[in-house]
């Protein structure tokens, strides 16, 4: 597995080795010892997959909160889209700075983003499938979005979403949340 550091301490793009022959192709997409072999130990405890029919469909900027915080290691395993971590752990170097990384079915990348990051995408192609683990379970009550187009954060997306869920469409700004105190990973 090839790991790659990004701008934002934690967040990394794993390339896994991929063994190709005659039949096809095989990779392990996950392997706790070879996570633990270069220094990364996660305890990932839910997969979870998402459909996206249509290009310019944007999910995110999505996060949980203590005590169910969540880092993810995500993949696109049908299509191709545009994936980015958002650093809004307060009092951060880094804070409300962003990543991208378009992940593909062929290029087969992954990117890890650590607890205290935002994440979101936007589809480039029809048919999108992603996939993801997260190392804390869902819960509601700590779920937190932050809008696709704050203006603090200036994320450089491709292009306008054209699907667009309305909580993610009425999510308040990184500052509002900041404000009300509601950014707690700890």
């Amino acid at each position: 597995m090839q790991v790659t550091k990004t701008s934002l301490d934690g967040v990394l793009i794993l390339e896994p080795k991929v063994f190709g022959d005659a039949r096809g192709w095989f990779m392990e997409t996950w392997s706790a010892a070879k996570f633990e072999a270069v220094g990364l130990n996660f305890n990932f405890v839910q997969d979870n997959q998402s459909y996206s029919a249509q290009r310019g469909t944007l999910r995110g900027l999505h996060y949980q909160t203590a005590p169910f915080a969540q880092a993810k290691l995500v993949r696109c395993t049908c299509g191709k889209l545009l994936d980015v971590a958002v650093d809004i752990r307060e009092g951060s170097a880094t804070f409300a700075k962003w990543v991208a990384v378009e992940l593909t079915a062929e290029n087969k990348k992954q990117l890890l983003i650590p607890r205290g990051f935002a994440h979101g995408f936007i589809t480039l192609t029809d048919d999108v499938e992603i996939q993801y683990k997260a190392d804390n379970f869902y819960a509601p009550t700590c779920d937190g979005n932050i809008r696709w187009d704050d203006s603090e954060i200036g994320i450089d997306w491709p292009f306008a979403p054209t699907i667009l869920a309305d909580k993610d469409a009425k999510a308040p700004t990184l500052r509002e949340r900041l404000t009300r105190g509601e950014l707690r990973f700890s």
